[in-house]
């Protein structure tokens, strides 16, 4: 029983971040790491309990323009993604924008936002579009043109229309790509929406620390990133679960897999 127990997915990691901090207040008090420099981890985990309100009501705008950066990114990185594996004209125009794209810091991009759209929710958004959406189209790129073409020649030699096609064949193959995409867009996003809160936002988690920053509060700073981290790390989790439910039959959710040389 206890064998199982260490043994549960979630212990091990636990396990692991226990012995980081561990190490991490062995370590300040070794080398006598001023507080102004790195704190320790007491101090971060009394910011934690004291100002929990104060950090849960931040970390809701945050949240809230991640989900919605991601859940924008998934309704315009599939269908192109979709466009692009579907038309080499397509292709040939649109992916080295996209590419081209991906090359400008979204930091640089996000006063502009600012400027067009204002102090709201709408900047935030749109930057964890911007960084979420590239994973999205090429690994949904890379999964429909995965598919067999003897597949798509099966399934038109029952005489089968192109939706019937694309949900009995395309979709099925490209889904464990699209959702590796996914993984790394809920986390990118999470990233978006920092970025957008310190250009131009008096609320969120980016903001906390743009402030902690500016005032050496280096406990509460250390506080904001353990909160944006469990923030990526759930969201990540409720993709993968999805991933479980979506595509049980794919090789990389069966338990049993036993690797063979």
């Amino acid at each position: 029983m206890l064998v199982q127990w260490l043994d549960s997915a979630w212990v091990r990691p636990v396990g692991l971040m226990v012995v980081v901090v561990v190490l991490w207040e062995l370590a300040v008090r070794l080398f006598a790491i001023p507080p102004y420099l790195v704190p320790k981890p007491w101090d971060v985990i009394l910011v934690l309990v004291h100002d929990r309100d104060m950090l849960l009501a931040e970390s809701m705008p945050t949240t809230i323009a991640t989900i919605g950066g991601f859940a924008l990114s998934v309704a315009v990185g599939i269908p192109l993604a979709m466009l692009i594996a579907g038309s080499r004209t397509v292709e040939a125009y649109l992916y080295p924008l996209l590419v081209f794209s991906q090359s400008i810091p979204k930091v640089a991009v996000a006063p502009l936002l600012v400027v067009w759209f204002g102090f709201g929710m709408a900047p935030k958004v749109i930057c964890a579009f911007l960084l979420g959406v590239f994973p999205v189209v090429v690994a949904g790129v890379q999964g429909f043109k995965s598919v067999e073409p003897d597949m798509r020649d099966l399934a038109r030699s029952v005489k089968a229309s192109w939706l019937q096609t694309f949900i009995i064949v395309s979709l099925p193959h490209a889904l464990p790509s699209i959702f590796s995409g996914l993984k790394v867009s809920v986390t990118l996003a999470v990233v978006g929406a920092v970025v957008g809160e310190f250009v131009g936002a008096n609320s969120g988690i980016g903001f906390v620390l743009q402030r902690s920053i500016g005032n050496f509060e280096l406990p509460t700073m250390f506080a904001a990133l353990t909160i944006l981290a469990l923030i990526g790390v759930v969201l990540f989790w409720i993709v993968d679960l999805v991933e479980r439910l979506a595509v049980p039959w794919h090789a990389s959710q069966r338990a049993d897999v036993i690797a063979t040389a």
